[in-house]
């Protein structure tokens, strides 16, 4: 009779790398939303640009920049008013909401279930509403997110950073958590969708963000090396997911965003779009003078 194949030692790593995974995610988050950590950025203008890798080596001109498109290039303020409304005015609540979402998205991605964004900030509003001793019907709280989430406008410095971008030859893609009829609309109603070449969602693979399936799904089908993307979010645990993959890495200094301090610095730390646009070209000046 033949003997079955003892994989418990697999199963014990595998099971291993998501424990791991997921604390690491957990504990970006939470520091993501407190606001703590250091917010030093690399010196620029006159005083040059910092632009090199842990290595040492000077980083390439990236061929492809992803984005992503949350509090990245859109600004969370209205969603900030319908959430503080529909939890009786507590506008301070956002960040333990999206927070809260960010989590069970997690949760979702390794334990095998999958839910569009929209269902999961949905029922965290309604956790949060609950812990708050707050009376929320699933209706009143999906209305005061789907709708709202998909008409963000764009921060300030988003349209003209994306138009010197994209007249500089990047090429321009978006990575979100958010569904792909989620993520069209938004770019629709914030007057985006010219600047971007695809967008992609991790509703292809049903896998949450940081998960390194959503980055490697973007890098297979453009058929392009990790080493070549530039990832680009105010999220320190989208960059760090990111990085783990290869990617360049640029964080945005959104208010109240900070770095997680125990993983990898990203490549650059910018305020805005335009600052961005200012590195690339230092970086690529740098590169060319080596």
């Amino acid at each position: 009779m033949a003997r079955g194949v003892d994989n418990s030692h697999l199963l014990a790593r595998k099971n291993g790398m998501n424990f791991k995974f997921v604390l690491l995610a957990l504990a970006l988050l939470a520091w993501d939303f407190t606001g703590n950590g250091s917010s030093a950025h690399f010196a620029v203008a006159d005083e040059g640009v910092e632009h090199q890798a842990e290595s040492g080596s000077v980083v390439s001109r990236p061929k492809v920049i992803i984005f992503d498109v949350n509090e990245t290039l859109l600004d969370l303020a209205p969603l900030k008013t319908s959430v503080g409304k529909a939890l009786g005015g507590r506008e301070d609540l956002l960040p333990l909401w999206f927070s809260t979402m960010l989590h069970y998205s997690l949760v979702e991605t390794l334990s095998g279930e999958y839910h569009s964004f929209g269902e999961i900030g949905t029922a965290a509003l309604m956790m949060v509403a609950k812990t708050q001793g707050i009376d929320l019907e699933y209706d009143q709280a999906k209305a005061a997110i789907v709708t709202p989430l998909r008409s963000l406008p764009p921060h300030s410095d988003v349209v003209a950073g994306l138009q010197t971008l994209k007249s500089e030859g990047y090429q321009i893609v978006s990575l979100t958590n958010s569904s792909n009829v989620g993520v069209e609309t938004q770019f629709k109603n914030a007057g985006l969708t010219e600047f971007f070449e695809k967008r992609y969602s991790v509703e292809a693979i049903k896998k949450y963000k940081p998960h390194p399936d959503t980055y490697r799904m973007v890098l297979a089908d453009l058929d392009v090396k990790p080493e070549d993307v530039l990832m680009v979010a105010a999220h320190a645990w989208d960059l760090a997911g990111a990085k783990n993959v290869g990617l360049q890495t640029a964080f945005i200094t959104r208010p109240g965003k900070a770095l997680y301090p125990n993983v990898a610095k990203p490549d650059y730390v910018v305020n805005d779009l335009q600052e961005l646009v200012h590195v690339l070209r230092q970086a690529d000046l740098s590169a060319k003078n080596e």
